[in-house]
């Protein structure tokens, strides 16, 4: 009966982790509010909520595969035709596309993990609240609502187009996520837009900063407390993975169409409106 009703607490926080990892509305300040109402044991729940995010930045991974993946093509000649001379060695050449987008990735996540290593445990425990979450929630959303409302620039209309410079300064706001409830999704979104981006590359980039971001972050929760996990705890790790991955991989779809056509302001009043209720709900208990 205990692991049944575990690996329904799993499930649950494996669609709220999928569900949230990528609208920007902050995954960690959802989890970490649903783990007000169930959770785990401390340590275990403080890796289960990291290891999960692990699961959407997979979905993100097999979503974007060809684009992710450098591919490598033969020599070809004037006519387009890949050279086939058995008597010369052919010559293969990576998709510089493709690398130019890890590099510009790389360059973006530094300095989350310099200043993540260096205050990333101060922060996990000191701020790792609800009312920090709410507090957070509401400003993040107000600054949506005030960057939606002016024109766009959009100078940079293509990750091709993004300087590895930009790319930098958005690695920088990005280091505010580290305040529950502030969204990692949200800063690196709202922050490229106003470096200029277009909505869909500035989308985008922030799914290829999650890559190397969430894989860190989880690689230090395991080597912190995956020896202290046991069987069945792993069992209901496997769980939320799984399920946080088939939940993200809906919402990458839907949030590819969705920023081509709207805007983010739904989700500036949705983080208004759940920090509202928060601090009403926390107030009355």
């Amino acid at each position: 009966m205990l692991i049944i009703l575990e690996l329904i607490k799993a499930i649950i926080l494996g669609v709220v982790e999928g569900f949230t990892e990528f609208l920007p509305v902050s995954s960690t300040g959802h989890l970490i509010l649903v783990n007000q109402f169930i959770s785990f044991d401390k340590e275990f729940t403080l890796m289960f909520d990291i290891v999960i995010q692990l699961g959407a930045i997979l979905a993100v991974v097999v979503f974007f595969w060809k684009r992710l993946w450098p591919s490598f093509t033969k020599d070809k000649n004037p006519d387009g035709i890949a050279v086939e001379d058995p008597r010369c060695q052919p010559r293969w050449h990576r998709d510089k596309k493709t690398l130019n987008i890890w590099y510009k990735t790389i360059i973006g996540v530094l300095p989350s993990i310099i200043l993540g290593g260096l205050f990333g445990g101060i922060i996990e425990k000191n701020l790792f609240n609800p009312w920090v979450v709410a507090i957070a929630l509401l400003i993040g959303g107000a600054i949506i609502l005030i960057v939606e409302r002016k024109k766009p620039q959009n100078k940079i209309t293509s990750i091709a187009d993004l300087s590895f410079k930009t790319a930098f300064f958005i690695g920088l706001i990005q280091c505010l996520s580290m305040i529950p409830g502030t969204s990692r999704s949200a800063v690196t979104i709202i922050g490229a837009i106003i470096l200029g981006a277009s909505r869909l590359v500035a989308t985008e980039f922030s799914f290829f900063l999650a890559i190397p971001t969430m894989i860190a972050a989880s690689a230090y929760s395991l080597l912190k407390y995956g020896r202290l996990i046991n069987a069945q705890q792993f069992f209901v790790l496997a769980i939320g993975f799984a399920v946080s991955f088939i939940v993200a991989l809906a919402v990458i779809k839907f949030l590819i169409g969705f920023v081509q056509k709207n805007n983010f302001k739904i989700f500036g009043w949705y983080r208004i409106i759940l920090a509202l209720i928060i601090i009403i709900y926390f107030l009355a208990i």
